[in-house]
């Protein structure tokens, strides 16, 4: 009876583990061939756009960032800037004060609210047709609002989202490796999704709605997993473009990676419970399998590698129970590795990535049942500061 328990343990959580990472890719793969959402795109059209930022304490990147922005390949006069200082306590305040540019308009929060409520606040602002939002550490590419803005020529589309490309210096690095890894496969998810004109999620660096669709952002909840919500919600159709790109500096702290883990998945767990009346059907079958399934890894894994364990003396069981723990022996040495500064390359790094990813999404969870909410946090530091330019 115990080796039958153990059995059944360990092919549900294969099933799972090979539903999340295999099955549901497969599954929207199919249904874009069934039925594949065509956008009419018209070249030439300038929808006006207001690109918002929330900044707290950013005077690393600031200053770059809005010039950066105010010098994109768009026409100026269609092109506004508002950025919201959440207190910040550096000089933040004193270099958007310098920028002499009427595009660009500055509002200080006095008291600390955090990004939704800055976010809020200068969607409030805004009266322009489109709405883009981005990091203040983010490069992006200048062309990008050309790539994004013909989409919206189809008034079934409410929503675009761009992609993070890894900055070439990191591609090599523990962390770097890890979370480009990552991307890579949120990036595949996109496409297949963007064929049925239902991608989950944006990039929180790089997306673009309607602003007669935006609804005030929940403090604890992240931005870009609600405001596509709401977008799905409407019956508006939510697209991804690769070709609009921005840069971001990851941080090669695995404590900040841990914490910024921990934030998005009990954010999104948060979120998917307060907003589950505005998750119907194949919006709700996408979050639960990309997101909630996934976020919840660690689980499977365990199971099967404890059920395994138990039934080691059956040739497929043992070689799923040595294949997992040479996966945690990888992780383990991936960590010591990163501890004693030195890059093990990806055969370490990937698996330590991971593993924190997994451990991280099940902390948030946790957390988030236990009551604790995410509307103000610190940007992990070591991000900041970025010198590389867009190319």
């Amino acid at each position: 009876m115990r080796a039958t328990a153990a059995a059944y343990v360990f092919w549900f959580s294969v099933s799972w583990l090979a539903y999340v990472y295999v099955g549901y890719p497969a599954a929207l793969w199919l249904m874009g061939l069934v039925k594949r959402f065509r956008p009419s795109m018209r070249d030439g059209e300038f929808p006006t756009v207001t690109v918002l930022i929330s900044a707290r304490n950013e005077a690393k990147d600031i200053g770059w960032k809005v010039r950066e922005t105010l010098d994109w390949n768009y026409p100026a006069e269609r092109l506004r800037i508002l950025v919201a200082s959440d207190a910040s306590e550096d000089r933040t305040d004193e270099i958007l004060a310098c920028i002499a540019d009427p595009r660009l308009t500055a509002v200080r929060l006095d008291q600390r609210s955090g990004k939704n409520a800055a976010l809020n606040r200068l969607a409030s602002m805004a009266s322009s047709d489109l709405l883009f939002f981005t990091d203040a550490n983010t490069h992006i590419e200048a062309n990008c609002l050309l790539h994004l803005a013909p989409y919206f020529a189809d008034p079934r589309v409410g929503c675009v989202t761009g992609v993070e490309v890894p900055e070439p210096a990191e591609e090599q690095a523990s962390i770097g490796a890890g979370s480009n890894a990552y991307l890579g496969y949120e990036s595949f998810l996109n496409k297949l999704e963007s064929r049925i004109g239902s991608v989950l999620v944006c990039d929180g660096s790089i997306f673009c709605m309607r602003r007669s669709l935006y609804v005030p952002a929940v403090p604890e909840l992240a931005n870009d997993l609600e405001l596509p919500i709401h977008v799905g919600a409407a019956g508006a159709k939510l697209l991804y473009d690769p070709q609009a790109r921005s840069r971001e500096q990851a941080t090669p702290s695995p404590k900040e990676e841990f914490s910024r883990r921990r934030r998005i998945c009990g954010q999104g767990f948060l979120g998917m419970w307060r907003l589950r009346g505005s998750l119907r059907g194949l919006r709700l079958w996408q979050f639960v399998s990309r997101k909630a399934l996934r976020w919840m890894t660690l689980l499977p894994l365990m199971a099967s590698f404890v059920a395994s364990g138990l039934l080691l003396l059956r040739p497929v069981y043992a070689a799923a129970f040595f294949a997992e723990l040479a996966f945690f022996g990888l992780a383990f040495i991936g960590w010591m590795l990163v501890l004693a500064r030195r890059d093990g390359g990806r055969l370490f790094s990937l698996p330590f990535y991971f593993m924190l990813s997994y451990i991280g999404a099940i902390t948030g969870l946790v957390e988030t049942c236990f009551g604790r909410r995410f509307h103000v946090w610190e940007s992990p530091a070591l991000s900041r500061g970025q010198k590389v330019a867009t190319t």
